[in-house]
């Protein structure tokens, strides 16, 4: 997803310092993000949360998880969090971080998030774009590196070749995943579709009748 620029994203990012974290910032919260939240429980990283309306929802839901939605892109981390606070206000368990998921481990140490998720990630079909996919050798070492052993990552696409290429991609970095979580039709599946969140590209995705592939794979 790639958004055009907005002239009052910047204002409203710096104006909004409690609820978003830029990258320079990040980096020293390193180790301490727990002290951005009311309560001390397992801290949850959306990559990628385009216009934030999964990361807003699970953080409604899950009172007890903290979470926090990354995004590269200034314009769609300014959307995203104005979104959730015109909604409901600062909550107490969301905060959004404006940097890159290429570089999740120089945000957080060794365990110090417990889940990260993968909702519709540009798929960079051409084969030179390859080490851009967030499910590529590369990013998948850093998700390690921030994880407790055997974490977990949820990874959602419409896109049945970045699907099978992530699959192969976890595999040969020594990842695996139970039956019960990988499907290839998400909403055909009663049991599976239980408790998802709905992003925004699913339901449009859903809308046109274009199945859903998930897979929850560990480290």
């Amino acid at each position: 997803m790639h958004l055009r620029s907005k002239p009052w994203a910047k204002p409203w990012l710096q104006a909004h310092t409690d609820l978003v974290i830029d990258q320079e910032h990040a980096q020293k919260q390193r180790g301490h993000w727990q002290d951005l939240f009311d309560q001390n429980q397992p801290i949850h990283v959306e990559i990628g949360s385009g216009k934030g309306q999964f990361i807003m929802e699970m953080a409604k839901k899950n009172p007890d998880i903290n979470y926090i939605g990354m995004e590269i892109q200034e314009t769609a981390v300014a959307i995203a969090a104005r979104k959730s606070f015109e909604a409901v206000g600062v909550l107490p368990n969301l905060r959004y971080l404006y940097g890159n998921g290429s570089g999740v481990e120089t945000y957080f140490e060794k365990a110090e998030i417990q889940k990260i998720y993968l909702n519709f990630s540009d798929p960079w079909p051409k084969t030179r774009h390859e080490s851009r996919r967030l499910t590529y050798k590369t990013f998948l070492s850093s998700y390690k590196a921030v994880l407790p052993d055997h974490g977990e990552v949820e990874f959602k696409t419409d896109n049945r070749h970045l699907f099978e290429y992530s699959l192969v991609s976890f595999m040969d970095f020594g990842m695996r995943w139970a039956p019960e979580d990988y499907t290839l039709d998400l909403h055909a599946d009663e049991a599976k579709v239980e408790g998802n969140v709905e992003t925004e590209y699913e339901q449009k995705f859903m809308a046109l009748g274009q199945p859903i592939y998930k897979v929850k794979a560990h480290f």
